[in-house]
């Protein structure tokens, strides 16, 4: 069923791959799209798995007013940073996660609200990872003193195969204790049961008054088909995986072609 601005309320969107390019970059015809939304008074707000300091950049820029979901849902923020809601794994569930990812192979990020702990600042994606969010991590050796607090884990990896064999094991292992799933093909993260963008999307529904099905979603990661599960209208990029885009109801360009914004011209705007 197509979408259309006189159905959807408020377009909530997953930020790396799809509302900005594979080199981080938010292009001006995306923004322009994000005033075209308002213009038609719909609203719109960002979700991810990155900490919501880490998003604080695309806040003026995009005039969010919304709640900014990060960490998947981990942590709701306001858009000057003030924290709404909180959602921590238990200490045995984030201690556990550590050790898994250990057991597999996988380096291992975790996060507090808005401190990210790491233990080699030299391993894969620490540097991509710090210019993204636009801060940098903590080095810590051990982590223990962290658990108590920890809103996510992350294990990384440039083996995909390995990435999905732990993915899976690990999904098993912490079944009820923590929400596991795929941000990057090279991510793992680990949080709180009820830290998933199905969440958001709730989370922000209710927020509003709105029925899920009033909302559109748009992403490219596994993690993102939760939200395209409870959402009204959900849009795949075309850079994501062909198992991602078969559970969308429509796909888009990729996000290195203007996808996000080709997504809402045609879809919420109505442009032909």
């Amino acid at each position: 069923m197509m979408a259309s601005a006189s159905n959807i309320s408020l377009l909530l969107a997953d930020v790396d791959g799809t509302l900005v390019t594979q080199d981080k970059v938010l292009t001006p015809r995306a923004r322009l799209a994000v005033v075209r939304l308002r213009e038609r008074k719909i609203r719109f707000a960002i979700t991810s798995g990155r900490p919501p300091r880490g998003m604080a950049m695309f806040v003026d820029p995009l005039g969010i007013v919304e709640p900014v979901a990060g960490f998947n849902g981990g942590v709701y923020a306001a858009p000057d940073m003030r924290v709404l809601e909180s959602h921590a794994l238990s200490r045995d569930a984030a201690a556990r996660a550590a050790e898994l990812l250990v057991a597999h192979g996988l380096d291992t990020w975790l996060y507090t609200g808005d401190t990210w702990y790491v233990r080699n600042p030299d391993a894969p994606h620490v540097a991509r990872e710090t210019r993204a969010v636009a801060f940098a991590p903590i080095v810590a050796e051990d982590f223990d003193p962290f658990y108590a607090t920890c809103v996510k884990i992350v294990g990384v990896s440039d083996d995909v195969a390995r990435v999905l064999q732990a993915d899976s094991e690990i999904r098993d292992a912490l079944d009820g204790a923590a929400s596991v799933s795929r941000s990057q093909p090279y991510y793992i993260d680990i949080t709180n049961p009820v830290a998933n963008k199905a969440a958001v999307v709730r989370y922000h529904a209710a927020r509003l008054g709105l029925p899920a099905t009033a909302i559109a979603t748009i992403g490219d990661m596994p993690n993102d088909v939760l939200m395209f599960r409870v959402s009204g209208f959900s849009i795949a990029m075309g850079n994501a995986t062909p198992d991602v885009q078969a559970q969308a109801a429509v796909v888009t360009d990729s996000c290195d072609d203007e996808g996000f914004a080709k997504a809402v011209e045609r879809y919420l705007l109505g442009d032909s």
